[in-house]
């Protein structure tokens, strides 16, 4: 009886292991479903996949941050939230992860929790520099939101029939029909789980108070059931239309996003072209044409902004050719995301921003220039929450128009909101009122007591030792240069305590510190005023001093000591350099030409997924085509060796994953020489 009993307890112990082991299995696939979509941009399919890892509590913390991330590249801060919290609970140790978190404690009004959160992230010295600065200017601007919530317009908001449980936004008007981007394709996105977009149109009630009847397709040859279609703007003539078209999947990310320009022709839209002021390698949206129509306004992130998406104008011909597109500037642009541009009568730009000072993420803010001066005002309530708030356009006159937001109250995600001003106040208040100019404005940020204020800039800093103990360099010399030429701007020197300094910097400048020490490796230190010009709104005084403060690390000039170049990745079994690498490659042409009496060895690692011969011949080819590309740079070929060393010097022997066999995939420098 025992014997039985024991091999009863048996089989039901192995049942509950097969059914564990069988559990563990589903979850490990459901992790690795969730991270096939997420590398897709599917974040939507991701999530499902995650959240069946979660229930099984299948790895906790990187499961609920990849599922916060999902949400949050998505557009769906708030329900991040949880997740960022459980996993930063559990030790997540991701940096990048608690500013994100602070974020969408921000997009959710949690003011004093979110100011919290970036202050805490400021002071991680595991953050990276550029996130450490946005958190810090967060801080400072979260002080000043219940400032920014009594700055109060003087308008009626209200919602209209045409709003459903999806998406409705960017509004624009052509006659009298709203034509707008909603979510109605029978085909769904997987990076949020919505209907694909398509651009609408519906009637204008007699009032604008309202809509008539159901909207329509816009035109069914401006209609690709693959891809999303948004941001609708245009020209005066009502006969050109330019939109956003892209996100069809065909590539990664949103880097498919472009602009594609459509004619009316006897009533007729015309097949939609894309416009060549597209960048491929980046999303371009949310275009606006100037009242003459002679310029067209639009959104990029492409290389070369001020941070994440820019406002950028380009001229049009009458042949309809396009100049070359320029940035807007840093008065307008910032670190954040800067987008949805309208040029209202009179010249006044609207757009939106999650980079000045705002309530949450998107915000609405004009922008005036007067005598050179540009001046940057945030709309306030109600136009303002701490959701998206955007896509701003009037109707007739200026004093009503629609805007869309996904605040709380709505129908669904985005919605379209209606918007009217009261009676015209007292015209001489209202001139004094919107003269950017004028010390007695109550509303100007430029002034206190009737003085404009000032702010002076300026750089320090100090030099210290590569490693993990630091100590500081005495007697280093710090040339300042433009970042445009060689043409030294000022030379400063370290103290016996590694600091130097200071020396005036002006706002949207851009710099370059070349730093040199006998028996350290020179090395060039990039320092820009792009984004870090103080609103007048933070400011009390007339007069302000803001000093910032660099810390350079300096190598110390050894002989055969070996510095590994990020970022140098070769296609698959192939040599030839690519633009991406060829960025990083020009960090060592500056460094050799910063040092000219040193000579390298540059060698170039694989894997160990192929023949030892091969990989042998495969990292020589590779090395020689770094050797060679340095050397088109100016670099002479008598100072540098090139060597392929295949797979016999691995960092990670017995590689499983493809993040390992990428780190022994590497290009590397070796001095041998100085």
């Amino acid at each position: 009886m025992k014997l039985l009993r024991s091999s009863f307890t048996l089989v039901i112990s192995l049942i509950t292991l097969s059914i564990y082991l069988s559990g563990c299995n589903s979850a490990m696939q459901a992790y690795k479903d969730g991270q096939k979509k997420f590398s897709n941009g599917e974040y939507d399919l991701a999530i499902k996949g995650f959240e069946k890892a979660a229930a099984e509590n299948y790895e906790p913390v990187q499961t609920n941050y990849l599922i916060a991330e999902s949400y949050r590249l998505s557009n769906r801060f708030r329900q991040a939230i949880p997740y960022y919290k459980k996993a930063l609970d559990g030790g997540l140790t991701s940096p990048d992860a608690k500013f994100q978190y602070a974020y969408a404690l921000k997009a959710d009004g949690q003011y004093s929790e979110a100011a919290s959160q970036f202050s805490a992230f400021a002071k991680d010295t595991a953050s990276a520099a550029n996130l450490q600065e946005r958190a810090l200017r967060e801080v400072e601007i979260l002080r000043i939101a219940d400032r920014l919530k009594t700055q109060k317009m003087e308008v009626e908001i209200k919602d209209i029939p045409l709003n459903t449980a999806g998406a409705e936004f960017s509004p624009t008007i052509l006659g009298n029909e709203l034509i707008f981007s909603s979510s109605k394709k029978q085909k769904v996105y997987k990076n949020n789980g919505q209907a694909m977009l398509g651009l609408y149109k519906v009637a204008i009630s007699e009032d604008a108070g309202t809509t008539q009847g159901n909207p329509v397709l816009l035109s069914q040859d401006i209609f690709d059931e693959d891809a999303n279609e948004g941001s609708p703007a245009f020209s005066p003539d009502g006969k050109t239309l330019v939109f956003a078209r892209g996100n069809t999947g065909k590539k990664k990310g949103t880097a498919d996003v472009d602009l594609y320009m459509s004619r009316n022709i006897d009533g007729k839209w015309t097949l939609p072209a894309i416009l060549p002021i597209n960048d491929s390698l980046a999303w371009d949206g949310s275009p606006a044409f100037s009242r003459d129509g002679k310029t067209l306004y639009f959104a990029s992130n492409r290389a070369g902004g001020a941070g994440g998406i820019d406002i950028y104008r380009t001229n049009m011909d009458a042949s309809g050719r396009f100049s070359r597109p320029v940035n807007m500037g840093r008065d307008i642009n910032t670190a954040g995301d800067d987008m949805f541009p309208y040029v209202a009568e009179g010249g006044r730009l609207y757009f939106a921003s999650d980079g000045h000072p705002g309530l949450g993420k998107l915000d609405l803010f004009s922008a005036t220039r007067s005598q050179g001066v540009i001046t940057i005002e945030n709309l306030g309530t109600p136009f303002n929450s701490p959701q998206d708030d955007f896509g701003l356009v009037f109707y007739k006159n200026l004093k009503k128009g629609f805007f869309s937001s996904n605040r709380d109250g709505g129908k669904g995600d985005d919605d379209i909101y209606y918007f009217s001003s009261p009676e015209e106040p007292d015209s001489a208040e209202v001139a004094r009122n919107n003269d950017p100019n004028n010390p007695l404005n109550p509303n100007n940020p430029n002034y206190v007591n009737g003085k404009r204020k000032v702010v002076r800039y300026f750089l320090a800093g100090n030099v210290v030792t590569a490693g993990q103990n630091p100590m500081p360099i005495d007697s280093a010399i710090i040339h300042i240069l433009p970042d445009t030429s060689e043409v030294q701007i000022a030379q400063l020197s370290t103290n016996p305590s590694g600091k130097f300094g200071t020396q005036p910097v002006e706002e949207g400048a851009s710099y370059s510190l070349l730093v040199q020490r006998k028996g350290y490796i020179s090395k060039r230190e990039p320092f820009s005023m792009n984004g870090r010009s103080i609103p007048p709104i933070f400011l009390t005084k007339e007069l302000t001093d803001t000093t910032f403060n660099v810390t350079i690390k300096l190598d110390k000039l050894e002989l055969n000591k070996t510095f590994v170049l990020e970022n140098i990745y070769y296609d698959l079994n192939k040599y030839n350099i690519r633009p991406d690498a060829a960025i990083e490659l020009d960090k060592l042409v500056q460094i050799l030409k910063d040092n000219p009496t040193m000579t390298i060895e540059l060698s170039s690692h694989t894997d160990a997924r192929a023949t030892d011969a091969y990989n042998m011949t495969l990292s020589q080819n590779r090395a020689e085509s770094a050797v060679a590309y340095l050397n088109t740079k100016g670099i002479d070929a008598d100072r540098m060796v090139a060597k392929g060393y295949g797979e016999r010097e691995l960092i990670i022997p017995n590689a499983k994953t493809e993040e390992e066999h990428q780190r022994n995939r590497r290009t590397e420098f070796t001095i041998l020489s100085y």
